[in-house]
């Protein structure tokens, strides 16, 4: 998947890319970056309404290639390095969406597997 990266892009357009390729991940976008292994503070969230140029530091534009074999880390350090955004990506894990810190180096692939196997209704053993 190719992502066009400009200043008039709406945040919510790239996320809705992002998990229509990986429907149990999505992107967040932040105003500011976080240390390698930690999370980000939600009051650094950007909201999903904003343009990329309302929350990156370096404003050229291009095109960000995401595959499926590419881990968390390429991901964040891509749009860091090429477009000064700051993001991080989330798995589903039944209601909630967790931050995958700790799982940097699984591709997306094996993070959208593994959200997708949190989320298979529990069959009632009972029956």
């Amino acid at each position: 998947m190719k992502i066009t990266i400009n200043d008039r892009r709406k945040i919510q357009a790239i996320q809705q890319s992002f998990s229509e390729m990986f429907p149990y991940l999505k992107l967040e976008f932040f105003s500011k970056p976080h240390k390698p292994g930690d999370t980000s503070p939600k009051k650094f969230m950007k909201s999903s309404s904003k343009t990329i140029g309302e929350c990156r530091t370096v404003h050229s534009n291009g095109t960000m290639t995401i595959l499926p074999n590419m881990t968390v880390t390429d991901i964040t350090q891509g749009f860091s390095e090429t477009f000064g955004l700051s993001v991080q990506v989330f798995r589903k894990s039944g209601k909630v969406w967790l931050e995958t810190s700790t799982t940097v180096n699984w591709t997306l692939e094996a993070e959208n597997k593994a959200g997708e196997e949190m989320n298979i209704p529990e069959v009632d053993s009972n029956l």
